[in-house]
């Protein structure tokens, strides 16, 4: 189902931020074919940078400060001893005892191919080697390589289990690897604006790194472009956060506050370019999948390798936000033998509640939707003119739709 865009505006748009899915670029620009890590090695050079102006301004001021020395030093000098005594005592429900045993379970997931490569990050599901990740992470092929952050332990290859574009979640397995930590998936029914988030991942390659925050906004629909440029399916549903996530947390974990994954770190707004090379960090608007999507998906993907998404097989548009009309989404086409049709939709009913669940959009439709499996049976309610109707649709694949 898609909901077209409307018409062009008569003056240019005034400057908008825009959502970015994003696995962390190793390509340096203008080296084709040389690896390396872009924004790490610019990171470094500022650090080298600071130190420098900083030693430039301290040995100046030594030097002005020479003839004077014997006032400003005491050779007897000291601060005293180490202070002992009982450790620092953390609950389990601080984010140093939560990132202490999530870590364990967020790894990081190198893809390197004959002309590029990049960075994510990966939560473990199980501890026979299966890893979720982001589909833009390792849907460019490679190899694929993981790294945990206990760097006792040896980087590993996996390899793809299965992807998904549509809800931009894919899986991996560890090859002939050790056993894993998997991490403890929650819920992401129940979450509320304002509660406490952890975000755990591999920003600009640095692993293990830990932010935090809160859950800023739920059920946002989020525009996000593809590898190659073009658009590529919107993220649904999506759980808003401003615990800082930047390029290389796509995968990654967002946990709550007693450590449980409620969602998949996967996009993030920006005000530069959309270029990933000039793309600029954090503002504080960023996006996760909810882990109750990313669940049913990966386990379609372990057992099959390969997802579906249940359909009605129509094309729809929004309707009635301007308060002109009613709410919901009205069928503009559909697809001759399906869902739909066979249940006596009609091209202009208006659909207004699936399951009696409310329906106000097509986005809020097709999360409706995947609610339920191929195959269900479930009641719609609709609109055709004034008339209010029901009736009940048995779902179809939306890649047979």
């Amino acid at each position: 189902m898609t909901d077209p865009t409307g018409s062009p505006s008569a003056a240019p748009p005034p400057p908008r931020t825009r959502a970015h899915a994003w696995g962390y670029s190793d390509e340096i620009p203008g080296t084709p074919g040389e690896l390396g890590r872009g924004p790490t090695r610019r990171v470094f050079v500022s650090t080298v940078l600071a130190t420098a102006l900083l030693a430039g301004g301290v040995g100046g001021w030594v030097g002005s400060r020479g003839s004077q020395a014997d006032e400003v030093h005491d050779s007897a000098a000291t601060l005293g001893a180490p202070i002992s005594g009982a450790p620092v005592s953390r609950p389990s429900t601080s984010v140093a005892a939560i990132a202490a045993r999530v870590l364990r379970s967020v790894v990081s997931v190198q893809v390197d191919s004959a002309t590029s490569g990049g960075t994510g990050s990966g939560v473990v599901l199980r501890s026979d080697g299966y890893i979720l990740t982001n589909n833009h992470v390792v849907a460019g092929g490679g190899t694929i390589t993981v790294s945990f952050t206990d760097e006792s332990s040896p980087d590993v290859t996996a390899r793809v289990v299965g992807t998904d574009p549509e809800t931009d979640l894919a899986v991996i397995k560890v090859v002939n690897g050790p056993r894993l930590e998997p991490a403890t998936l929650g819920s992401s029914s129940d979450l509320v604006v304002g509660d406490p988030v952890i975000a755990i991942g591999s920003p600009l390659g640095l692993a293990g790194t830990v932010t935090t925050g809160i859950i800023s906004a739920l059920n946002r629909t989020v525009q996000v472009p593809s590898e190659s440029g073009g658009s590529a399916p919107p993220l649904l549903n999506a759980i808003q956060t401003d615990a800082a996530i930047n390029p290389g947390n796509s995968g990654g974990a967002l946990v709550d506050a007693a450590g449980r994954v409620i969602g998949i770190n996967s996009a993030i707004a920006t005000l530069g370019s959309s270029s990933s090379e000039e793309q600029s960090g954090s503002i504080g608007v960023g996006f996760a999948i909810p882990v109750d999507e990313a669940r049913s998906i990966a386990e379609q993907l372990i057992r099959t390798g390969r997802a579906t998404h249940p359909s009605i097989g129509v094309t729809a548009r929004t309707v009635g936000a301007d308060g002109d009309g009613p709410r919901g989404a009205r069928i503009v086409s559909d697809v001759a033998g399906g869902a739909a049709q066979k249940a006596g939709l009609r091209v202009g009913d208006v659909i207004t509640a699936v399951a009696d669940v409310p329906v106000h959009s097509v986005d809020q439709l097709i999360v409706a939707l995947r609610e339920h499996k191929v195959g269900e049976t479930v009641r719609l309610t609709y609109l055709r003119g004034s008339a209010r109707r029901t009736t009940d649709v048995v779902l179809q694949d939306k890649r047979t739709s």
